[in-house]
């Protein structure tokens, strides 16, 4: 069995991702003022990930004092704008995430059962707390769409590490 795991406490590699909303693009792994949480989701074929970025935005205000939020998924451009209008979403919504960047990140990567679901291979779901200098100090993943972390509880977690300056754990 292979390890392909994300390295904790090492830099994110740079990765940018192009806003939905057509406002540029956003860029994790390089140095920044705040901290950022990547919210990493299966794509618009998926109906808890629409459930659990609901919960997201309506929690929005409460992240963003404290670190920038990202959402991303491998959607194109069309599918995820489609979504960000539908729903209203105010976070950072992107698309495009490529499969090097995937394996990159650690995500574990599924291809579609069907060309009703989708039509590429699309990363499972993440959560990636990135520091300031663009080490990687905390990861949620998932290998199916059932399992993702309580936004409370990471919210809560993440202000302690932040104002505690707490060490990033799990590196053996």
């Amino acid at each position: 069995m292979t390890n392909n795991r994300p390295n904790v406490g090492v830099k994110v590699e740079e990765m940018s991702f192009a806003r939905a909303d057509g406002d540029g693009a956003v860029t994790i792994g390089q140095p920044k003022e705040r901290w950022t949480m990547l919210f990493v989701y299966r794509g618009a074929h998926c109906p808890r990930c629409k459930r659990f970025l609901a919960k997201l935005d309506a929690a929005l205000p409460s992240w963003t004092e404290v670190m920038d939020v990202v959402v991303v998924s491998a959607d194109t451009r069309e599918k995820a704008l489609a979504d960000k209008e539908e729903f209203g979403w105010s976070f950072d919504l992107c698309y495009g995430l490529t499969v090097p960047q995937m394996r990159s990140l650690g995500m574990y990567v599924s291809e579609p059962l069907s060309k009703a679901e989708t039509t590429g291979a699309f990363a499972e779901p993440g959560a990636f707390g990135i520091q300031p200098d663009g080490t990687l100090m905390l990861v949620d993943i998932s290998n199916g769409p059932s399992a993702r972390p309580d936004l409370v509880e990471l919210l809560d977690g993440m202000k302690f590490n932040i104002k505690n300056n707490r060490p990033v754990r799990g590196t053996a």
